[in-house]
């Protein structure tokens, strides 16, 4: 047997890889993002839901910081070139090597030459996949993390594209049982400390807010969670000038419906900030489906 062909798989030998079999509505390939580049315009991107993508990094022995796969919704499929371990969290989804059922949130082996095959969201919307040595691409500003808004990072995945490994730190974790928040059920709850535009909106809007019967909107994505409901009156009629925006900032567009930015939102934004969300809280929204009942808790900074 040659040193380039692997007879036993039908696979060639050369660095490991993955190839993309299925690519899924949107796949990207996701870290703990860019911080410290907004004063060039860039926003720190990364996984949305950064519990579940820790959670499957340390699951297959990868520090927190490797590169995971971020599906939507309807997962995707990749070809392991070489024997890789991998690990699903996030969104509960049927997985399956070569069609046959494996388990989701533990580390699976996935032989040279088979599927993994990341299905449909049972609840939520974004599955993680890590796999030992974590993804390989070009960092671009020190992060693999893709951004939908700047269009840095690796493209969202494709038929065919292929995904270098990198080398395996150390050994898949095992557990019996791992705490995990899981997909809101019934609503999503975000506290919001005021601040600092809410003197922009009327005593009205503000209990509008806390009280209002707000859902996730189907516009949603990795740049925002907008929202459907009654609209926040404003007191004023002015108009901001571009001020800076971070993650959580929960803007209010013209149509008074409350914007909740998420990893790749703008760096700067004219229209009022009615509050924050802070961080911690943000992962439950990166898997609120559309149609979920939002509230609102305001609380005072």
């Amino acid at each position: 047997m040659s040193e380039t062909d692997d007879r036993t798989t039908g696979t060639a030998a050369g660095p490991p890889a993955l190839t993309v079999v299925r690519p899924g509505a949107l796949t990207t390939v996701q870290d703990l993002g860019r911080p410290g580049h907004a004063h060039l315009g860039v926003g720190r991107s990364g996984a949305l839901d950064r519990p579940a993508h820790e959670l499957a990094n340390r699951l297959a022995g990868n520090p927190a910081g490797h590169a995971t796969l971020e599906t939507t919704v309807d997962g995707c499929a990749v070809r392991a070139g070489t024997a890789v371990t991998a690990v699903v969290t996030g969104a509960p989804c049927p997985v399956r090597v070569d069609g046959r059922p494996v388990a989701w949130g533990a580390a699976v082996r996935v032989p040279a030459g088979a599927v993994l095959d990341v299905g449909r969201a049972a609840g939520g919307l974004r599955s993680y996949v890590a796999f030992a040595g974590g993804l390989a691409v070009p960092p671009v500003l020190g992060s693999r993390s893709r951004d939908l808004l700047s269009g840095l990072g690796p493209e969202p995945l494709a038929a065919g594209a292929v995904l270098p490994l990198g080398a395996p730190c150390g050994p898949p974790a095992h557990a019996d049982a791992v705490p995990w928040a899981g997909p809101p059920v019934g609503g999503l709850v975000l506290p919001v400390v005021l601040g600092p535009r809410d003197d922009w909106f009327t005593p009205a809007a503000l209990r509008t807010l806390a009280r209002g019967a707000f859902r996730v909107a189907a516009a949603s994505n990795r740049i925002g969670l907008r929202t459907e409901g009654p609209a926040l009156e404003r007191a004023t009629d002015g108009e901001l000038p571009s001020e800076g925006m971070v993650l959580g900032a929960v803007q209010v567009p013209p149509d008074g419906c409350p914007v909740v930015f998420l990893a790749d939102h703008p760096t700067t934004g004219g229209y009022p900030v009615v509050g924050v969300v802070p961080e911690a809280e943000l992962a439950a929204a990166a898997q609120a489906v559309p149609g979920t009942p939002v509230r609102f808790v305001p609380v005072r900074g």
